[in-house]
């Protein structure tokens, strides 16, 4: 189940939530009933069966135990008596990322094959961080229960916010007050209010009456208004996700950082990652980015001190986009990111000499235009709609295919009274087309527009000749079936 994707989830966190509230008040829910509903809550989220191989199947939650004991077995082996060293780190962080890089390319290597789980990026980079950290000596070795319960944390786990180890120890043994808890249930209360605002009410308008429609068409203006609703809706979708898991991260005693600061009013793009997504791109500049320009200086590897800064941006924006995914378009995304940034940086330098770009009301907010244009061309990147083919409109189904005839409904949801046509295949041989507009009372009665959707079709007569034919029944001039409308079918 994909946590705060319905309200189904919500219900079922109230199991949890009431008996939080209760302990609470009474300044008693503490790490222990953390743990323990974190643990219930993991089942809950992870109960679907992933295929492993063509002919075996695995539940979800087996999956996040397996990946528990090998980040386990990768911390206790780093935390050996004289291991701690150069190449014992460089294991350590191939280790740690083995998991995540086999859910990611095993389907390419194995078609069909499910490794991951739903928040596997997320968990990977919390034990690397802890990685990171004993590495540079700012922690101890973690106890087995804090280390799981921070890769773990149920609030947490599929979407971030990532927090860092230091951070979270120090708030999950903490033992709060009846009134410390009542500070922690306003500031959750508030954090709910705005997820459902923006999730639930301002991404489902954007996506129902602006991104679905200008998805289906093909021409440039289409794609330049799914670009601005494509930006606007991952904003309060990831917003409102994200406020969801601060919220009932603050319940349970966890203080988890924000993600997002108004990040459409940056006045730059370095300014708009110090606004959006802020645990990874901090991640990514504290571990990644200035890892390698700190050993880049000390070991003199460009004569030019800026080149570090530069090649920087590129490896980490260029993880990062393979972190989203192995695609071509989040790849270019990263890279497109690192340009921007890299840009930005070299005319930061010019400008300060030359003093073209200016300070005031004016020029802030022509910083704020064009780093909204940039931004928003870099999220139609990330959607990989570009060059895409439109996606198809229509919502319908087959309910008879026998010998006698072929039937069923199709509407378009945006253009509710308009008939639409199907495509009858045997195969991939294309039979014939018709319109999809007979009355059905039902239809009409179920909202589907006018009622005129239906469609029937006699059974061809090249279908009947003794023969097993699969059928399959298309939106028109596409390869999408609709639902129940692959067949087989035997006739005489």
């Amino acid at each position: 189940m994909t946590p705060y994707e319905n309200f189904t989830f919500f219900a079922l966190l109230l199991y949890v939530v009431v008996p939080t509230i209760i302990l609470g008040l009474r300044g008693r829910a503490g790490w222990r009933w953390a743990l323990l509903a974190t643990c219930i809550m993991l089942l809950v989220q992870f109960e679907r069966r992933l295929t492993i191989f063509s002919d075996f199947a695995l539940r979800e939650i087996w999956i996040v135990l397996g990946f528990a004991v090998w980040q386990l077995a990768t911390l206790r082996l780093l935390a050996l008596p004289g291991v701690r060293n150069r190449w014992a780190f460089y294991g350590a962080i191939t280790s740690s990322l083995f998991p995540l890089v086999a859910a990611k390319f095993a389907p390419l290597l194995l078609p069909g094959t499910e490794f991951g789980f739903l928040g596997i990026s997320y968990v990977t980079f919390r034990a690397l961080d802890v990685v990171f950290c004993l590495r540079d000596k700012v922690i101890a070795v973690p106890p087995t229960l804090d280390f799981l319960a921070f890769l773990f944390f149920f609030p947490t786990i599929s979407a971030g916010p990532i927090d860092r180890y230091r951070r979270f120890s120090a708030d999950w043994r903490k033992r709060r007050t009846g009134a410390e808890f009542i500070l922690d249930l306003d500031q959750a209360v508030h954090r709910l209010f705005r997820g459902f605002f923006y999730k639930f009410i301002v991404a489902a308008l954007i996506q129902q009456y602006w991104l679905d429609r200008v998805a289906a068409r093909t021409d440039f203006g289409a794609l330049v208004s799914y670009m601005y609703a494509f930006s606007l809706y991952l904003f309060f979708d990831f917003a409102g996700y994200s406020a969801f898991a601060i919220a009932f991260s603050y319940l349970f005693g966890v203080h988890t950082p924000e993600n997002f600061k108004h990040p459409f009013l940056a006045r730059d793009i370095r300014d708009f990652w110090n606004r959006w997504h802020i645990t990874l791109s901090f991640w990514f500049r504290d571990h990644v980015y200035m890892r390698f320009v700190l050993a880049a200086t000390r070991g003199k590897w460009f004569a030019n001190k800026h080149t570090a800064a530069i090649l920087g941006y590129f490896l980490a924006f260029g993880l990062m986009g393979l972190w989203h995914g192995i695609k071509l378009h989040f790849i270019l995304y990263g890279l497109y990111q690192a340009t921007l940034l890299s840009g930005f940086d070299i005319f930061s330098r010019w400008n300060k000499a030359r003093r073209f770009w200016r300070d005031g009301p004016v020029w802030r907010a022509a910083g704020i235009f064009i780093t909204f244009q940039c931004v928003c061309f870099g999220f139609l990147i990330f959607s990989g709609r570009i060059g895409a083919t439109p996606m198809l409109r229509g919502d319908g189904t087959v309910e008879r295919a026998d010998c006698e005839e072929i039937s069923g409904w199709i509407w378009d949801k945006y253009d509710p009274d308009a008939a639409m046509k199907v495509d009858l295949a045997d195969g991939k041989a294309y039979l014939l087309s018709v319109t999809a507009n007979e009355f059905r009372q039902d239809l009409a009665a179920a909202g589907y527009g006018n009622g005129r959707h239906a469609f029937s079709i006699p059974t061809p007569p090249q279908l009947k000749d003794g023969r097993s034919h699969t059928i399959y029944v298309h939106v028109a001039g596409s390869r999408r079936v609709l639902e129940n409308g692959r067949r087989i079918i035997v006739c005489r």
